[in-house]
């Protein structure tokens, strides 16, 4: 068992730690298998394609452990498996996420589905694993937001939405736990060139294209949270000004997405 500290854990730190990627078949958790286990950490891959979390598991020496983290039943038996085979949980990272939807019409199984993957995910993870990190005084979780969340993404209310609830449950747990030794990393970068952003549509075009980095941008920035205890971990470092300007000067704020709005629906 790896002792993580509060403060964060360095390099150093994270070889011999036992650490689960959710999501970890491809992009961004895919990535981050991939630096975790590069810094030496023991890593256990899910994600819901089988033969993706195989891959990656067989690249860095981890064990794949498919399944669903969507549902409260793939939760637990990722977690039971990781048990058995890690021993502790050190860093769990909560990384899998779905797009899809629009608007209100959007039905409700997809608005359902989207709670299930992109916020109660978290929450069920940290049912299972909040009681064992608090008895040790340790314990980091890593929840894959989105700028989405701070800001909002125009053309998909659902995403938007659960990733919001992503970022204030996360909150929560750092405010509620820090001092218990619990430490809390939320990553929100704008867009990363991964199938999700390829599926995004004219909105995604709009908004993300021209910036987007890669998968692998997101894991180093990670990296350096995971090393100095950094809540919130921005790939994109704008995303900090358009976050501050959404929360000082609102209206100013709207009227510049609703521009972008405009420009998505061709009107500029």
């Amino acid at each position: 068992m790896i002792k993580i500290s509060g403060a964060g854990v360095s390099g150093a730190g994270v070889s011999g730690a036992g650490v689960v990627v959710t999501g970890g078949g491809g992009g961004i958790g895919r990535a981050i298998a991939r630096r975790l286990a590069a810094d030496g950490a023991r890593v256990v891959v899910n994600d819901l394609d089988a033969a993706a979390a195989a891959a990656v598991a067989s690249q860095i020496g981890g064990l794949a452990v498919p399944g669903d983290a969507g549902t409260a039943y793939g939760v637990q038996e990722l977690i039971t498996a990781a048990r058995s085979h890690l021993g502790e949980i050190d860093i769990y990272c909560s990384n899998a996420g779905t797009g899809g939807g629009s608007g209100p019409e959007t039905p409700d199984e997809v608005w359902q589905r989207a709670w299930e993957v992109n916020t109660l995910a978290h929450v069920r993870a940290t049912r299972l694993l909040l009681p064992g990190w608090l008895e040790r005084g340790a314990g980091t979780l890593v929840i894959t937001a989105s700028a989405a969340g701070l800001l909002t993404m125009l053309g998909s209310a659902p995403y938007s939405v659960t990733k919001h609830g992503a970022v204030a449950y996360a909150e929560w747990l750092a405010a509620s736990y820090a001092h218990r030794g619990l430490t809390v990393h939320c990553v929100c970068p704008q867009g990363v060139r991964t199938q999700m952003l390829a599926g995004s549509g004219r909105a995604g075009d709009v908004i993300l294209a021209g910036s987007a980095i890669e998968p692998e941008q997101v894991a180093d920035v990670l990296a350096a949270a995971l090393a100095d205890g950094r809540f919130l971990v921005l790939p994109h470092p704008e995303v900090q000004d358009y976050y501050a300007v959404r929360a000082t000067s609102t209206d100013k704020w709207l009227r510049g997405m609703n521009r972008l709005q405009q420009r998505i629906e061709g009107q500029e």
